[in-house]
C-alpha cells in the first residue's frame, strides 16, 4: 500500500483532510472513523491518522473527489464543537500508531539497602548466592528464638543474561547488525573499529575518551586562538533558525520526508526518556556547529562533521555521562547538562577544522534558542541532519539507527514544556574551561604572550630599519 500525500485543516466544527490520490475511482473509497482514529483506503493508497480528539461521521460529514486535481477531500465532524485539534501540521505525529494502553514494565520493588559486589563474573556471583543458602538453618533457629520473626531482605537482582556477543545500540537500543562489516567500509567516524557490534556501553565510553585524548592537538587550538578573525565572523553570523520571525510552516519537501518516516510506538521507560532529551542536546549542538561553519550551505564534509561531533554516532555512546541526581525523569540537573555538553565541547575542540571554545559557546547558545522555539523547529533541525546523512554513501547508517526515530519521537512524544525548561537551563549553563580536561586557559595565556612578543619584535625591527636609512636631504 502507498501512503499518499495529505494535509489537515480545521474549522470550528470540522476537520478537513485533503488527500492526493490521482487516477483512482471514487466509488472504491473506503472511509472509517473510530473515535480518534481515521482511515481511508482507495487502491493502491491507504492512510490512517490518529487525531488528538474524537471525530464522528454524521450528516455534516462528506467526502468529495476531484479527478482534475487528484485530491480527495474528507470533512469530518468534531464530536465536541469548537474543540481545537492541535498539531495538525505534524504529519508524523498523525501517522504514529494509537498509543498502547500497556505501559512499559517498571520495577515494583524499591531497594532499601544494597551492597556492591566485587565479583568479576556471573558464575562467581551465582555460586556465592548458592553458598548463602547454607545459612537457612541458622536463620530458622534464630527465628524460633524471636517469635518466628524471619529476617526479611530484598534479594539483589541477578546479572542480565547475555545470550549473544552482539550488543544493541541506537535509538532506545533497538538496533544491531549495522556495523558487522564496518572494516570493509570507509567509515572514518566509527571509533570502535571492527568491534563496534560487541563492545559494551562502558567500553564504548572508554574508547571514545581515549580517542579524544589521542586526537587532541594543542598547536591547532593555539593557532585558531591566535588567528581567530574568521571564527569571529562565524560566531557573529545570525542563524536564521533562531532569529526568524516568520510564522513556522513545513515545506512540501519536509512533509514528504515525514511521510516516509517509520511509524512506531515508542514505549520508553522514564530513564530512557530522560536519556533521549539529553541525546537531543548533542544532536542540536552538532547541527549548530555544522550550520555556523557552513552558514547553512552544506559541504561534502558536513556529514562527517555531524557524525563526528555526536558521541552517540561516532562511539555509539549517548548520554547521560554522569549520575542523574533528580528523581524526576523530566527534570535535569545542572551537573548532568554540563556533562552532556562538555562531551560535545571536547569533540568540537578535537576533530573539526575550526577549534574554538568561543565557537562552542555560540553553538550552546544556538541549542538553547532552538529548544525555546519548540519541537517544530527542533524537528526541522533533525530533518536537515537526516537529509545530509542520507546523501552520504557511508554515514547514512546513523540516520537509520538514530535520526529517523528521533524525528518521529520528537513530533509525537517530546513535550514543548520540557524543551522550554531545557532551553532556559542550557542558556544559563556555564561550562568552565577547566572541565574540558585540557589546559585551555594556560594555552590561551601562552598564545597571548607569543602574540605580544611577536608584536614587540616587529616594532623593534621597524625601529632598526629606520635607524639604518640615510638621513633625509635638507
Amino acid at each position: 500500500m502507498i501512503t499518499p500525500r495529505f494535509s489537515c485543516s480545521q474549522t470550528d466544527n470540522s476537520v478537513i483532510v485533503s488527500i492526493y490520490c490521482p487516477s483512482v475511482r471514487a466509488s472504491d473509497v473506503e472511509i472509517n472513523v473510530d473515535e480518534t482514529l481515521f482511515s481511508v483506503h482507495i487502491n493502491p493508497y491507504f492512510l490512517r491518522l490518529n487525531f488528538s480528539h474524537p471525530l464522528t461521521e454524521d450528516d455534516a460529514s462528506s467526502a468529495a473527489y476531484d479527478p482534475s486535481t487528484g485530491y480527495l477531500t474528507v470533512t469530518l465532524t468534531k464530536e465536541v464543537p469548537g474543540q481545537q485539534f492541535k498539531d495538525l501540521d505534524l504529519l508524523a505525529k498523525l501517522l504514529a500508531p494509537r498509543p498502547s494502553n500497556t505501559a512499559p514494565a517498571q520495577p515494583i520493588i524499591e531497594v532499601l539497602d544494597s551492597q556492591d559486589t566485587e565479583l568479576e563474573d556471573a558464575d562467581e556471583y551465582l555460586a556465592a548466592r548458592t553458598q548463602g543458602l547454607s545459612l537457612e538453618q541458622q536463620e530458622i533457629l534464630e527465628a524460633a528464638e524471636n517469635d518466628w520473626q524471619l529476617p526479611q531482605t530484598i534479594p539483589e537482582p541477578l546479572p542480565p543474561l547475555q545470550t549473544t556477543v552482539e550488543r544493541r545500540y541506537g535509538f532506545l537500543d533497538m538496533h544491531s547488525g549495522y556495523f558487522r562489516h564496518v572494516e570493509h567500509a570507509e567509515n572514518e567516524v566509527n571509533e570502535l573499529g571492527p568491534d563496534a557490534e560487541t563492545r559494551a556501553p562502558h567500553e564504548r565510553r572508554q574508547w571514545r575518551l581515549k580517542h579524544e585524548e589521542q586526537k587532541w592537538d594543542e598547536d591547532h587550538y593555539m593557532a585558531d586562538y591566535a588567528d581567530d578573525e574568521y571564527i569571529r565572523e562565524l560566531i557573529a553570523w545570525p542563524n536564521p533558525l533562531t532569529t526568524s520571525t516568520e510564522e513556522f510552516e513545513y515545506t512540501d519537501q519536509e512533509n514528504l520526508v515525514m511521510l516516509r518516516l517509520p511509524r512506531k510506538e515508542y514505549l520508553s521507560t522514564p530513564g530512557q526518556t530522560h536519556s533521549l532529551y539529553l541525546t537531543l542536546l548533542t544532536l542540536l549542538f552538532a547541527h549548530s556547529y555544522e550550520t555556523r561553519t557552513t552558514q547553512r550551505d552544506p559541504t561534502p564534509e558536513s556529514a562527517w562533521t555531524l557524525a563526528t561531533l555526536t558521541p552517540a554516532f561516532s562511539a555509539l555512546d549517548p548520554p547521560p555521562y554522569g549520575q542523574a541526581s533528580s528523581p524526576d525523569p523530566l527534570a535535569f540537573t545542572e551537573a548532568e547538562l554540563a556533562d552532556t555538553l562538555t562531551a560535545s565541547y571536547r569533540r568540537s575542540l578535537t576533530f573539526p577544522l575550526y577549534r574554538s571554545f568561543a565557537l562552542a559557546e555560540a553553538c550552546r547558545a544556538d541549542v538553547a534558542a532552538l529548544l525555546a522555539r519548540g519541537k517544530r523547529v527542533v524537528t526541522r533541525c533533525l530533518l536537515e541532519i537526516k537529509d545530509i546523512l542520507d546523501h552520504h554513501d557511508v554515514y547514512y547508517v546513523y540516520s537509520k539507527i538514530w535520526v529517523d526515530d528521533f524525528c518521529v519521537w520528537t513530533l509525537a512524544y517530546a513535550s514543548d514544556d520540557v524543551l522550554m525548561k531545557l532551553a532556559g537551563a542550557v542558556k544559563g549553563l556555564r561550562i568552565p574551561k577547566l572541565s574540558i580536561g585540557w589546559d585551555l586557559e594556560e594555552l590561551e595565556a601562552l598564545t597571548r604572550e607569543d602574540v605580544d612578543r611577536d608584536t614587540d619584535s616587529d616594532d623593534e625591527s621597524e625601529d632598526e630599519i629606520e635607524r639604518m636609512l640615510p638621513a633625509p636631504l635638507p
